[in-house]
């Protein structure tokens, strides 16, 4: 269809009203300066960044500031390719009769450096998402506008006061964010920044000072504000840039990720590193699910995880008997007292593995000296080379690999007592295994805490192949500048020069060795988001802990959607596992679950759980909940998808089903933090363990039935064999 109004409007016939050029014209004018500031600001941010990646990159500091002007400018560059004029949300107009504001994505300014675009996250944007009639927070009137390929598609007005009426207000019974709520869905999660409802606005812009909780059930919002707080917060304080440790947002599983892998680019940020508990450990991607429920709640446990300091203490103690070292002037021994010495050298919290080198240094400088009448350089040199001095060495003080250390647990029941003295016998005898590398997803929290104690068992061999290529390197170029010295007719000049100490060092390129690269997961970072936060054990809470120092938390979830119960209270829950200054936020209000499936989704879960956090839907969808046999699958996903070019759908519960184009397969663990137009469910009463009449059985099946059935957007089917 034509548009009816020229410019960035392009308005359907059904809203012929509101193409009048009396409500769009000044939006237009509007319009046409940002695209000129825009094209203008692309081109500009284009030349700078080929300009900055022409640049010599120099050393040290002049070539990270370099790498970093470049990532910022190519940041901006994607943000505003990718936009367009639909960097805009909407506008709003203040009581006093100033404005019409723009609020974007991004702020912009024109060329005069007139506001054209107020950044969404700084505070004269905030009434544009929270006020609300009971608090216009001065405000006369809001606009909010649909974009669909680049262009407005529809627009909705919101007025606070009688004043808010003049100009000419275009106002409908339905607002934009009710009209957004009944969209498809599509793989990833929709754009929903320009319809942020004021009790979310306020979980965002919260303070980080602490732990804030976000409390809420089902269609909520809770990853929504999950996300776009990790955006408001890298951008309005300035505790937490980048350089100051930055943002970790962790997630579910790998399906949720997938689902919102765009939400952060699209509010112009791109370096929240996002991941799952599995992705802080190596072995985390392999390992299955712990099978054995038993061996699963003891290593859940903050306990076992505490026998990993006694595993590693166990290999740091000093030899009770003196080890004889020969060198060319005199023979002479370790004693225990010059063990105990040397290990005294380990600063407190410096890893196992990395603190072998501050060790042997300082055993070097108590055995050189007991050669007090030697040349100390020529003493230290021989017992560096000294072979049974290092196997010495390694027996007292032992680099470890992390997965060794664990290992040992699960296969030398002595060892595993030593160190966990709390388990009993049958517990000791449950935790052992034929493989001990045959690791679980219950390993994890262990494997990490290892890892995190013992440090790179390599760091140690990586130090001495440097220190040995730097000194080799001096010594080379060393010999080049006694050969230029020595051709020098009159030693004078910058010639000359080459005599001094410091000039010769500096000749030398002291980055011989490449390091690792670094894991970006490890920490430590400024503040720390984790979503599904009701699901996690002590033992996973120690994960994310041991990389948030600050303990600057948001703690998202659901108390109702933890599968194995949650019979604490959030305070109580968090101060066990070490949190304090724990603040909690309530949403209570569902904005995705339509009404005629929450009726039939809220007796499911207060079945099991009384007292659930269970939200009040804000619309109807009209369509019942359905019921069927399961033979009828097939034919129901393939009338809706001939009915509907666009959404998804999602059968929960059939693992041998083949999902297609735009219908997914999943189970209902999966399924969590996920929606979908449609979603049908085969033999839901099977979901949980099947342990039939446990409580924590009967807990888990009511939990994955309510999951799956609040997963629907649009249409719920259940169906049974």
């Amino acid at each position: 269809m034509e548009p009816l109004t020229a410019g960035a409007f392009d308005l359907p016939e059904h809203l012929a009203a509101k193409a009048d050029p009396a409500l769009i014209a000044g939006d237009e004018r509007h319009f046409a300066a940002v695209a000129d500031r825009l094209a203008a600001s692309v081109a500009d941010l284009a030349d700078r960044l080929d300009a900055a990646r022409r640049a010599p990159g120099g050393r040290g500091r002049q070539a990270l500031e370099r790498d970093m002007e470049i990532h910022r400018l190519s940041a901006r560059l994607r943000t505003l390719r990718r936009f367009g004029l639909d960097l805009c949300l909407g506008r709003m107009v203040a009581a006093d009769g100033t404005g019409p504001l723009y609020v974007g994505r991004l702020g912009l300014t024109d060329a005069d450096g007139r506001r054209l675009l107020l950044d969404w996250r700084s505070p004269a944007a905030e009434p544009f998402f929270g006020a609300t009639h009971a608090d216009p927070m001065g405000l006369a009137s809001r606009r909010r506008y649909r974009w669909t390929d680049g262009r407005v598609s529809d627009y909705w007005d919101e007025v606070f006061t009688p004043d808010g009426l003049t100009g000419h207000a275009a106002l409908d019974d339905q607002s934009a964010f009710i009209a957004g709520l009944g969209g498809t869905r599509s793989a990833r999660m929709r754009d929903v920044l320009g319809t942020i409802q004021a009790d979310q606005n306020a979980v965002i812009r919260a303070g980080s000072s602490g732990t804030l909780v976000v409390d809420g059930g089902p269609g909520t919002g809770k990853t929504v504000v999950a996300l776009h707080r990790a955006a408001y917060l890298l951008h309005a304080d300035p505790r937490l840039g980048r350089n100051r440790g930055g943002v970790l947002f962790v997630g579910p599983h790998q399906p949720y990720l997938a689902y919102v892998a765009d939400v952060l680019p699209s509010l112009g940020e791109d370096g929240v590193q996002t991941c799952t508990l599995r992705d802080l450990v190596p072995e985390g991607a392999a390992a299955p699910a712990e099978t054995d429920p038993d061996v699963a709640r003891l290593k859940a446990s903050a306990a076992l995880v505490d026998a990993i300091e006694p595993a590693v203490r166990f290999y740091e103690r000093p030899p009770a008997r003196a080890t004889a070292v020969t060198t060319p002037w005199a023979d002479t021994e370790v004693t225990p007292a010059d063990w105990a010495e040397a290990f005294a050298a380990a600063e407190p919290g410096v890893p196992h593995n990395e603190a072998r080198d501050r060790i042997w240094d300082e055993l070097l400088s108590i055995l050189t000296d007991k050669h007090a009448d030697a040349p100390a350089d020529a003493v230290r040199a021989a017992l560096d080379r000294d072979r049974d001095l290092h196997a010495a060495f390694n027996r007292a003080w032992p680099p470890i690999e992390p997965a060794d250390l664990v290992g040992d647990l699960w296969s030398v029941p002595a060892y595993l007592r030593l160190c966990a003295p709390g388990l009993d016998a049958a517990d000791v005898r449950r935790l052992q295994r034929d493989d001990a590398h045959a690791w679980t997803a219950a390993d994890l929290p262990l494997l990490d805490a290892a890892r995190h104690r013992l440090g790179d068992p390599r760091a140690s061999g990586r130090a001495r192949r440097t220190r040995a290529a730097v000194a080799a390197e001096h010594a080379r170029r060393a010999g080049v500048i006694d050969h230029i010295l020595a051709a020098d007719d009159d030693g004078e000049g910058a010639v000359a020069m080459l005599r001094g100490r410091d000039l010769r060092d500096a000749l030398v390129e002291e980055t011989a060795a490449t390091a690792p690269d670094p894991d970006r997961l490890a920490g430590p970072f400024a503040h720390v988001i984790v979503d599904e936060a009701q699901e996690l054990t002590d033992a996973q809470w120690r994960m994310l802990l041991r990389r948030c120092p600050s303990r600057s938390l948001t703690v998202v979830g659901d108390r109702a959607q933890a599968r194995h119960g949650f019979a604490e209270s959030w305070r109580d829950r968090l101060e066990r596992v070490g949190l304090d200054r724990i603040e909690l936020a309530s949403l209570t209000i569902n904005y995705r679950t339509p009404r005629e499936i929450m009726a039939e989704a809220e007796p499911v879960i207060r079945a099991a759980l009384p007292d659930a956090n269970v939200p009040v839907s804000v619309r109807e969808s009209g369509v019942p909940v359905t019921r069927g046999p399961a033979a009828d699958l097939r034919a129901i996903l393939d009338g809706w998808l001939a009915a509907h070019a666009e959404g998804t759908a999602c059968v929960i519960g059939a693992p041998d089903f083949r999902p297609g184009p735009r219908v997914r397969s999943l189970t209902p663990e999966l399924a969590k933090g996920l929606e979908f137009d449609l979603v049908v469910l085969v033999d839901p009463e099977r979901f949980g363990d099947g342990t039939e009449g446990a409580i924590e059985g009967a807990i888990e099946g009511a939990v994955d039935r309510y999951v799956a059935m609040t997963r629907a957007t649009r249409r719920l089917v259940v169906l049974t064999t």
